[in-house]
């Protein structure tokens, strides 16, 4: 919800999410299809890309394929992308920037280091970067989430899709999996026995 209400996004626009594949990305296809949007996401395997189709993405592609921008600037055409989710801006936010449509917003969610971008990118299409960041949401705004996101679930338009699962006593592993994994499918839970 944080994400999408920082986009300001329109039923009828695009959203290409990156990482769609992880349990961010899935909730991400998931609302975004209900908010009306038309919805694309990038994976790296083909379960990967499978479980993205499922929940709720029109149109997925394969992110370690070569020429996978080229297939989504010849999906969307020369309008471009109105909303990117961006999971890994230090590897990727360059060619956001050159995916978006005139006005369109980059919602950088995850960055793994600097990113060297040409102001220009942003000034011809007069587009923006915006970064999110959960915690910084006020009580209110957690408040106006949860209860969103509890009626998705509840009305059936929201479903988790859980991934790894590991207890508490892995929890080490867990979070070199995670930080070393080539790709994730559905959320990492941590069981408490």
């Amino acid at each position: 919800m944080h994400l999408l209400s920082s986009a300001r996004v329109k039923a009828g626009e695009s959203v290409l999410v990156h990482g769609a594949s992880g349990g961010v990305g899935l909730a991400v296809c998931q609302i975004a299809r209900a908010y009306g949007l038309k919805v694309l996401g990038t994976a790296g395997t083909g379960e990967g890309q499978s479980i993205v189709l499922q929940n709720g993405a029109h149109e997925v592609f394969n992110h370690r394929e070569h020429n996978y921008i080229d297939k989504i600037k010849k999906s969307v055409g020369e309008k471009g992308i109105d909303v990117i989710i961006e999971m890994l801006a230090n590897v990727n936010l360059n060619n956001d920037l050159n995916l978006l449509s005139r006005g369109g917003r980059v919602i950088v969610v995850g960055s793994r280091g600097p990113i060297e971008i040409n102001p220009r990118d942003t000034m011809t299409k007069e587009s923006s970067i915006i970064g999110v960041a959960l915690y910084s949401s006020t009580k209110e705004e957690f408040r106006q989430y949860a209860a969103a996101l509890q009626a998705g679930m509840e009305i059936g338009w929201l479903k988790p899709v859980i991934g790894s699962q590991y207890s508490l006593e892995k929890v080490a592993q867990a979070h070199e999996n995670i930080i070393h994994s080539s790709g994730a499918t559905g959320k990492m839970i941590l069981l408490l026995e």
